[in-house]
């Protein structure tokens, strides 16, 4: 261990400019969370794996207080390997879905129009597209004591096949390549529940929902979405 907290280099971990640089990315990818309006408080937390090692949010730190010496960070055991802050609470729902997924980055938050979806039905409608981009229909985890096994175990079976989800009575889930692209389909997920709240408020009327062939036509679009020709 080095006098910063950063795990001194080994053969088969990051080296400490790789975790320095993935700390300041969880650190201000979790103060976008906040600016944005996606939590409240120390609420929800932030995770980036490098390699075999996990960064997180430390447990109860306002993020702007958050600096390079607060780096707290776990192996995918769940023993602490750098830092002295206690890692979030939420530390065995972020393993869980390291362990089984391909995943390089978590954002989980208690987005208000998520949070409220996730008490009205168990999954979130297909009112828009951009279902598509996050895999499919939005499911919601059933309510399980946060930090606790068993929601770790709902969020993982939520997230099959999927890119994000919706925590019930609790809030967001959603994971990427890189920590912009988990917090990006976390305000995707975000804006969705938001429009499907504001259409369902409407006396009278009931939204329209996309066919799985519409959501499947889209996610053959979106593949090559962004793309130039000599690409």
């Amino acid at each position: 261990m080095t006098r910063t907290g950063v795990p001194a280099p080994h053969p088969d971990r990051p080296g400490a400019d790789a975790l320095a640089a993935a700390w300041d990315g969880v650190v201000a990818t979790a103060r976008r969370t906040v600016a944005d309006g996606l939590v409240v408080g120390t609420s929800g937390n932030v995770s980036a794996r490098v390699g075999d090692t996990v960064l997180v949010t430390p447990s109860g730190v306002p993020y702007d207080r958050l600096g390079p010496g607060d780096l707290t960070a776990v192996d995918l055991d769940g023993h602490q390997c750098a830092g002295t802050l206690p890692p979030t609470s939420e530390l065995p729902m972020h393993l869980a879905v390291y362990r089984a997924t391909d995943a390089a980055a978590l954002v989980h938050t208690h987005a208000p129009h998520a949070t409220a979806v996730s008490v009205l039905v168990d999954r979130l409608p297909p009112v828009h597209y951009m279902t598509a981009a996050l895999g499919g229909p939005v499911r919601v985890a059933p309510y399980a004591p946060y930090g606790s096994d068993e929601l770790a175990a709902h969020a993982l079976a939520a997230l099959r096949d999927r890119t994000a989800c919706l925590l019930a009575h609790h809030g967001t889930l959603a994971h990427g390549a890189t920590l912009g692209q988990a917090l990006d389909r976390t305000a995707q997920l975000e804006w969705m529940c938001r429009v499907w709240l504001l259409a369902s408020s409407v006396p009278g009327r009931t939204p329209a929902l996309l066919s799985a062939a519409d959501l499947a036509e889209t996610a053959t679009r979106l593949r090559g979405y962004g793309r130039h020709p000599q690409e």
